[in-house]
């Protein structure tokens, strides 16, 4: 019997899509430079026994699996292999629960983000990580790549949100791992390691997650510097004296620049670099007064304050606006994901503004400058391949600066494709290769996403 023959067995018509013209929709995620093959089938179930049915199906077939979300990822993780089965999780879209006594939402892997964190404030709560892409992006794609997002300064990152987690395993049994409590130390951390683990170990199904108290509404200061290293002080100087921002973001020239063209926000050609700060405490004024003083005492040529949240909108709009500003700067961007330690963090500006200068490319900066995470955006035209080799090499230039920095090639993105060799090249042998050995317990026959990660 055929592949698509077992699937029916246990999926309704609807859910198998054989279609070549649409399964070749599903190849690929938004990242550059990453190939894509042709998938067999696409399956998108909406049940866990629909899942378990598909597992089973590709474990007794020996049929390679790429799990897919949402596909707003940028490494490649959710690319498609030639022949490959692609399970796709976005019908399982339910909020099956939200618990304002435990501060829990147990959630399916499909939900929006954003969809989440608007139900969520209906209960008074607040769902945290908050990835650029939440809009589009799912919760079963935060956690397969462990995405952060701006307010991770204060708040964290995902991995810090998933208490359990209900997973179908490569032979299509089900393992469900941590906890509903607020503690919880039985065993070895399962719900961890599947945390940033690209969909190469099992298939998510369900998630609990924890929540916080909504917080007060923000108010934000935009500070303007005549340098990347006045501004990255200004950041050392506000973590270091114990400010917990909910947002510390830093925008380098060339994003400004590009932000002006497109919007006309009216910053001065002068300002090298912008530090975007928030707060959401008990009395926002008075800590933005405080990080003002910083800001003023480390160079700022101005600093703006926010009196109200329609002002605080206002001043972060150039932050929100610099990926679609960058992106018309040239045909195609490559949007690298560097974390470097904050005392780091002008030396990454520095040495990348010096790269981009080496090939000849714009790359502009935006970095969410509390956590030392960078996001080198290299500008270029895909038509032509010469600029397209030099974008490929600066990118890997600007991966071995961060790791040359002691940082870390992925803050947020995951290594997918597009970063698989430098992921060896920061574990060193002795950790890619127990990290290969724990791939093939729970993957014995490297089926879940071949050829990501390693």
């Amino acid at each position: 019997m055929d592949l698509i023959a077992r699937l029916r067995a246990g999926l309704p018509e609807e859910a198998i899509l054989t279609d070549p013209d649409v399964t070749g929709s599903y190849a690929n995620d938004m990242a550059s430079f990453c190939e894509a093959g042709t998938p067999a089938v696409v399956v998108l179930p909406r049940t866990v026994e629909q899942v378990q049915h598909i597992m089973r199906t590709a474990t007794e077939l020996r049929v390679p699996v790429v799990p897919q979300g949402a596909r707003t990822g940028l490494s490649g993780a959710a690319n498609a292999s030639d022949g490959c089965l692609v399970l796709s999780l976005v019908k399982m879209d339910r909020i099956i629960e939200i618990n304002p006594v435990d501060r829990i939402a147990v959630v399916e892997p499909g939900v929006i983000n954003a969809v989440l964190s608007r139900a969520v404030t209906e209960h008074g709560l607040y769902y945290p990580p908050d990835p650029s892409s939440w809009e589009q992006c799912s919760i079963g794609g935060n956690i397969g790549t462990a995405s952060g997002g701006l307010c991770c300064v204060k708040y964290g990152v995902t991995a810090e949100y998933v208490l359990g987690l209900d997973v179908v395993l490569a032979d299509g049994r089900l393992l469900t791992t941590g906890r509903r409590t607020a503690k919880g130390v039985a065993g070895y951390d399962l719900t961890r390691l599947f945390v940033g683990s690209e969909g190469s170990l099992g298939i998510v199904v369900r998630a609990v997650l924890a929540l916080k108290p909504e917080p007060p509404g923000q108010l934000a200061l935009a500070a303007e510097f005549p340098s990347t290293a006045a501004a990255c002080e200004a950041v050392c100087e506000i973590m270091a004296r114990g400010h917990a921002p909910a947002l510390l973001e830093l925008m380098d020239r060339t994003s400004i620049r590009a932000v002006n063209a497109m919007a006309q926000m009216g910053l001065p050609d002068s300002t090298e670099a912008l530090l975007l700060a928030a707060f959401d405490t008990p009395e926002p004024a008075a800590d933005l007064a405080a990080v003002g003083a910083l800001c003023t005492a480390a160079g700022a040529t101005e600093v703006v304050p926010a009196e109200t949240a329609a002002e605080s909108d206002l001043l972060l709009q150039a932050r929100r606006l610099t990926l679609t500003a960058l992106e018309k700067v040239k045909s195609a961007t490559m949007i690298d994901d560097v974390c470097v330690p904050r005392s780091r963090l002008a030396e990454m500006l520095d040495g990348t503004a010096a790269i981009a200068e080496k090939y000849g490319l714009t790359i502009g900066v935006c970095a969410h400058a509390g956590d030392g995470n960078t996001h080198p955006t290299v500008c270029f035209d895909a038509a032509d391949p010469d600029e397209s080799r030099r974008a490929r090499a600066s990118f890997d230039d600007i991966m071995a600066l961060g790791l040359q920095l002691g940082g870390t090639i992925t803050g947020e993105h995951g290594v997918g494709v597009l970063k698989k060799e430098w992921l060896a090249r920061e574990l060193g042998p002795v950790g890619l290769e127990l990290q290969r050995g724990i791939k093939d317990v729970f993957d014995p026959l490297g089926i879940l996403n071949p050829g990501k990660l390693f």
